[in-house]
């Protein structure tokens, strides 16, 4: 494929790659903390706002709504024209919006105003809020193939975005609840929202004068674009595989609490004076009394997960420049295919304390996250560069639009299926469902990988004659 405009800088590629950083500050603390704000829990002196079955019932309402907004939007991104071109626009109105949302949802009415006052203030809040960060985030995703022209510069930014994204990860997860205890629930809204919205606009500063303005809008209509879209036969193989990959991580992240809760406290032995209260437990080392809980150590789970995610950022890198970034993300899947059952054994092995055994087994499952987080959406630039040799339109937007409402669709899926793996065990004496989550993650992984053998498009796209087949296709 000719190339006609030059690559981006290595200084752009990471300022605009550190506008992951405020997006997944926002989405992690709102996923950690919105919930314990409108529904906190029993045994608290916290008023309950809206209750919890009610609550069950907006979010997934709240999720499918946003997930339709997604193809909309990237079809308005594809077809817009203006003198800085088809996405910056979007990023610089929406943003504003984006983060004023996220700081007024920390401000509820207020138990006084009833249960119909708060649990509207949060749905409509809550929609206005998702609808803003597609606006914003979704177009300022689709800049990626058209300001990264190579495969090194393309690597080089998902590379950056995925350490920025730990790191605001790590904000978000840890931080904002230094905030909230401090100062409450609104002025960590605040903070959170300035840091976001100052992350974004960097972001934008990044790509700005490497941002193409001579494309030209995509003329065909609504459905033939999305029917267009889905007849990439690469897209096709690729959006299961990144589907499964995702829905495996969620799985793991999200089942910490009960690994910590039925297996790590349950096996801290005793021979050092194991002392349980509530979640809580006392260890007493040599003199020394430490006090863990529950959150302590899901936080170290987490961790652990991130901390290794950064490490095996410079490797992933490195081999994807040799070997391919689809060849690191396919070994990824399988890498996870065998290394997320490992949990299911976590504190079998005898004369090694389970905590011990937890972040080893942890520590491994965080190496195939690192690809399993870099590579999707540098891979799908490259079907972008596919399907615009195919059709002669550029529909970026489209394509992560509807990457991202299957995503979101898909991923509701997890919660009922780790509901029912709890349903065979989540306590001390039977934690049997807990530590099947890891295989069922392991399942997904694998089902991903098989998927991904029919993908055949090479690290660059040069013309499409060229492109050979893998994996013996």
């Amino acid at each position: 494929m000719t190339r006609l405009h030059p690559d981006i800088p290595f200084l752009n590629r990471v300022l605009y790659a550190s506008g992951s950083l405020g997006g997944n500050v926002l989405s992690r603390s709102l996923s950690l903390w919105l919930i314990f704000l409108f529904a906190p829990p029993i045994d608290s002196n916290l008023p309950t706002l809206v209750p919890r079955l009610l609550l069950g019932a907006l979010i997934p309402l709240v999720t499918f709504i946003d997930s339709v907004d997604d193809p909309l939007i990237g079809y308005w991104s594809d077809r817009t024209r203006s003198p800085w071109g088809r996405r910056i626009p979007f990023v610089l109105l929406a943003t504003p919006l984006y983060v004023l949302t996220f700081a007024l949802l920390w401000f509820p009415p207020g138990e006084a105003h009833g249960v119909l006052v708060n649990a509207l203030f949060l749905f409509f809040l809550l929609v206005a809020h998702r609808l803003f960060s597609t606006l914003s985030g979704g177009p300022l995703e689709s800049l990626l193939p058209e300001i990264a022209t190579t495969a090194r510069s393309r690597i080089g930014i998902v590379t950056w975005q995925v350490f920025f994204g730990a790191v605001g990860a790590a904000v978000g997860l840890i931080v904002a609840g230094i905030l909230k205890d401090l100062y409450g629930f609104g002025v960590m809204g605040i903070i959170l929202a300035g840091l976001a919205f100052a992350s974004r606009y960097v972001s934008v500063a990044g790509a700005w004068r490497h941002a193409r303005v001579d494309v030209e809008p995509v003329r065909m209509n609504l459905v033939q674009s999305f029917r267009d879209t889905f007849r990439n036969d690469q897209f096709r193989v690729f959006l299961p595989s990144f589907i499964l990959a995702n829905m495996a991580v969620t799985l793991m992240t999200a089942a910490f609490p009960f690994y910590v809760s039925a297996v790590i406290l349950d096996g801290l032995p005793e021979r050092i004076a194991l002392l349980e209260s509530g979640y809580a437990v006392q260890l007493k080392i040599l003199a020394f009394d430490i006090n863990l809980g529950l959150g302590f150590l899901v936080g170290m789970l987490t961790g652990i997960a991130i901390g290794v995610v950064l490490l095996s950022l410079p490797l992933v890198y490195w081999l994807s420049l040799k070997l391919g970034k689809a060849w690191v993300f396919s070994m990824a899947m399988l890498l996870g295919a065998i290394g997320y059952p490992l949990t299911f054994f976590m504190g079998f092995v005898p004369g090694v304390p389970v905590l011990t055994q937890s972040l080893i087994v942890v520590a491994l499952a965080g190496v195939p996250m690192a690809a399993i987080f870099t590579f999707p959406n540098a891979i799908l630039a490259d079907i972008i560069d596919y399907d615009s040799l195919r059709t002669g339109s550029r529909r970026e937007a489209m394509y992560y639009g509807s990457q991202a409402a299957l995503e979101k669709w898909a991923n509701a899926l997890f919660a009922p299926i780790l509901a029912g793996l709890l349903l065979l065990g989540e306590t001390a004496s039977n934690p049997l469902g807990v530590r099947l989550v890891g295989p069922a993650a392991g399942v997904a992984c694998f089902v991903g990988y098989f998927f991904f053998r029919g993908y055949r498009l090479p690290n660059s796209i040069v013309i499409e004659e060229e492109i050979p087949r893998r994996h013996g296709q």
